[in-house]
C-alpha cells in the first residue's frame, strides 16, 4: 500500500473499523437475555405505594411547619414520585396482555 493515497487508508481503515464493531454489537444484542426470557415479573404494590406518598406528604407537612422548606420540598417530590409509578403501574396492569384462559 504504498502507493495508495491517505484519504483511501483512511476509509478502508474506518470501514474495518465499523465492520467489527458492527460484528460485536450484533453478537451482544443476540445473546443477550431479555426480562421476558429471563422470567423476570414486576410485582407493583398500588397500595402500599400510595401509602408511602401519603406518609411522605404528611412528613412533609410537618417538615413545613417546623420551617425546613427544602427537607419538605423533597419529601414532596418523593411522594410524587411514588404517585407518578403507581399510577405506571394501574395503567400497565390495565393495558397488559391477559393469558389465554386454559
Amino acid at each position: 500500500m504504498t502507493n495508495a493515497t491517505p484519504l483511501r487508508r483512511t476509509l478502508t481503515a474506518l470501514a474495518a473499523t465499523t465492520l467489527l464493531a458492527g460484528g460485536l454489537l450484533l453478537g451482544q444484542t443476540a445473546t443477550a437475555p431479555t426480562a421476558h426470557a429471563a422470567g423476570k415479573t414486576v410485582v407493583c404494590k398500588v397500595e402500599e405505594l400510595r401509602k408511602q406518598a401519603a406518609q411522605l406528604r404528611s412528613k412533609a407537612d410537618k417538615l413545613d411547619r417546623l420551617g425546613e422548606k427544602a427537607a419538605a420540598r423533597k419529601a414532596r417530590d418523593q411522594a410524587a414520585a411514588l404517585e407518578r409509578k403507581a399510577k405506571a403501574c394501574e395503567a400497565a396492569d390495565d393495558t397488559a396482555p391477559k393469558p389465554f384462559p386454559r
